[in-house]
């Protein structure tokens, strides 16, 4: 079992809790996308996420791969996200 699992953090979550929400949906997502390409060092890369006003960032300790960035444009623009492919990568 994986315990080192990044922040989560929105603006404005404490008058919109539904952003904490809707990120845990978003993580599962993409964490499944990595599980299912068979790659188990996604999750290790990862510092933190955050939603700034619709705009989901993700950072990162070492540079994501093509297929790692895809992972959160899916999650973001599918139902459980925001329907937008509005992601930024920091690192």
């Amino acid at each position: 079992m994986f315990l080192d699992h990044p922040t989560i953090t929105a603006t404005n979550s404490q008058t919109e809790p539904d952003r904490i929400e809707r990120l845990d949906r978003v993580y599962g997502y993409a964490m499944a996308l990595a599980d299912m390409d068979g790659n188990p060092a996604f999750v290790e890369k990862l510092t933190q996420i955050h939603d700034h006003k619709g705009t989901l960032i993700v950072f990162w300790h070492e540079p994501p791969t093509e297929a790692e960035r895809d992972y959160w444009a899916r999650a973001w623009a599918s139902r459980v996200g925001d329907g937008t492919t509005a992601v930024v990568h920091e690192f």
